[in-house]
């Protein structure tokens, strides 16, 4: 898996704001460079809809590619709706496979390595605010890494800054606050470990 580069970026758009954004910075709204976000969030929800209304897999992986700025292999499938806010971060390996109307927020980034499945309506969400009212539009971003040939159930939702570990299985309607040791099944609300696979 490479990392993300910047080198598909819309022209004028800051490599130091999503770098800050990668590193895990706090970005708030008032940002001086927030504006940037914007301009890409924009692209990308025109290219969304663009995808949602697409019925051919490889188109739709094509525009996901652009959305991405990284060829998706064509062993990979996404089956519309597919919503994510920004696109950018998000990294997809081999033989993945995401079903029905899931949502990837990746300000923090997200990757899927090889063989990651993914059922309908699950969210993965890298975005956080914090507790503090006078702070609430600050923006806390940390990444999600799911490992090879993990299963995340329908319903599924994993939230900021968690690992997912080779070959584990999320039950559906699952909520991962944190890390999950490779080859195990969880689930529940918050997940907790369920048995060894």
């Amino acid at each position: 898996m490479s990392n993300t580069t910047f080198d598909n970026f819309p022209s004028g758009v800051s490599k130091d704001l999503f770098k800050r954004l990668k590193n895990g910075e706090n970005i708030h709204h008032g940002d001086p460079e927030y504006y940037k976000i914007t301009n890409v969030v924009n692209r990308t929800l025109s290219l969304i809809n663009d995808l949602n209304k697409e019925g051919d897999i490889a188109k739709i992986r094509g525009l996901l590619s652009e959305i991405t700025g990284q060829q998706l292999d064509e062993s990979t499938t996404v089956y519309p709706p597919f919503y994510t806010n920004f696109g950018r971060f998000i990294r997809l390996g081999k033989n993945v496979f995401i079903n029905h109307a899931c949502t990837f927020l990746d300000f923090g980034g997200i990757t899927l390595e090889d063989d990651v499945l993914v059922g309908p309506q699950v969210k993965l969400v890298t975005e956080n605010h914090a507790l503090d009212p006078g702070d609430r539009k600050k923006l806390i971003c940390k990444p999600i890494l799911i490992r090879r040939n993990a299963w995340i159930g329908a319903g599924v939702t994993i939230l900021p800054g968690v690992t997912v570990g080779e070959n584990v299985v999320i039950a559906a309607g699952a909520v991962v606050t944190r890390d999950v040791d490779s080859n195990t099944l969880v689930g529940g609300i918050p997940a907790k470990f369920i048995k060894e696979i």
